[in-house]
């Protein structure tokens, strides 16, 4: 991934659990190390203190592996503050404070009501178990180790919609954009921005995604493909960055071909773009 280093250095605060002394040590040996956009929609990489036991962002679990290393990420909409706790095998806790700086999203005032939606009972149908299937893709634990690699773009070309842009229907606010829209024509080849685990290969579109594809990188991190005209990897399927996954389409709820590219840790949804940087030139 392309990371860069936090701009604010941050405290760190040791506190001794009631169980055990805290030992006499250097607390340079059990800092963290941390890199990549502490920022709404960001994700970053890290190193936890050495002998770290558990690991826990606001009070929720994150996965350690064997060399320290793990990642977290914040909501579009994450508040101002969050909190790393590590917790030692001697014993002691350590703690260090977040603070996550605000985005200016793209919002579009609109000065006419929202439409009201509708979730008819045949809708709903339909739609539920299309829902179940994404949460129980989501819900995936798998091995794949993507999450430490630095991102592609699986298209390139011009961005036509950015993650977070939000309408505004006289003072409502509607449903913000999930994900990073890459205009292309229907064909044109989508390849997997990272390596990992396809989690769900849609064997029919769904109602607004259309041909959905998913792939897990890794410690809570995934990836979902919307639109596709067609899928080209099988659900179980390990696949690696740069092969190719599928092609632009126009399936589902779409005006016209693009490439609808979203990203999730865990419940908290993140920006594409931050992972993978700036768009290189189209092939």
């Amino acid at each position: 991934m392309k990371f860069f280093l936090a701009a604010a250095a941050l405290a760190l605060t040791a506190v001794a659990a009631p169980s055990a002394p805290a030992p006499s040590v250097a607390v340079a040996a059990y800092d963290f190390r941390l890199s990549g956009e502490m920022t709404q929609g960001g994700v970053m990489l890290g190193t936890a203190p050495s002998a770290t036991v558990d690991l826990r962002l606001n009070g929720q679990p994150v996965p350690v592996e064997r060399d320290g290393r793990f990642l977290i990420a914040f909501d579009r909409d994450a508040g101002p503050q969050a909190r790393l706790t590590a917790r030692l095998a001697d014993g002691r806790v350590m703690e260090r404070p977040l603070t996550i700086a605000p985005r200016a999203w793209r919002l579009e005032r609109i000065n006419a009501p929202m439409r009201p939606t509708k979730s008819t009972e045949a809708f709903m149908a339909i739609r539920k178990p299309e829902l179940d299937r994404i949460a129980a893709a989501r819900a995936t634990i798998t091995e794949a180790q993507g999450w430490r690699q630095t991102f592609i773009w699986p298209r390139r070309g011009r961005i036509s919609g950015l993650f977070g842009a939000q309408r505004i229907y006289q003072g409502t606010p509607g449903a913000y954009h999930s994900g990073v829209d890459v205009a292309g024509a229907t064909g044109e080849p989508v390849v997997a921005p990272a390596d990992g685990v396809v989690i769900l290969a849609a064997d029919r579109p769904f109602t607004l995604e259309g041909n959905l594809l998913m792939i897990d990188h890794g410690h809570g991190l995934n990836s979902a493909f919307l639109h596709l005209s067609r899928i080209d990897v099988s659900p179980g399927q390990h696949v690696s960055q740069g092969q190719r996954i599928g092609a632009i389409g126009a399936t589902g709820r779409a005006t016209g071909p693009h490439l609808h590219w979203s990203m999730k840790w865990n419940d908290a949804r993140i920006d594409p773009l931050l992972l993978a940087g700036a768009m290189p030139s189209a092939e």
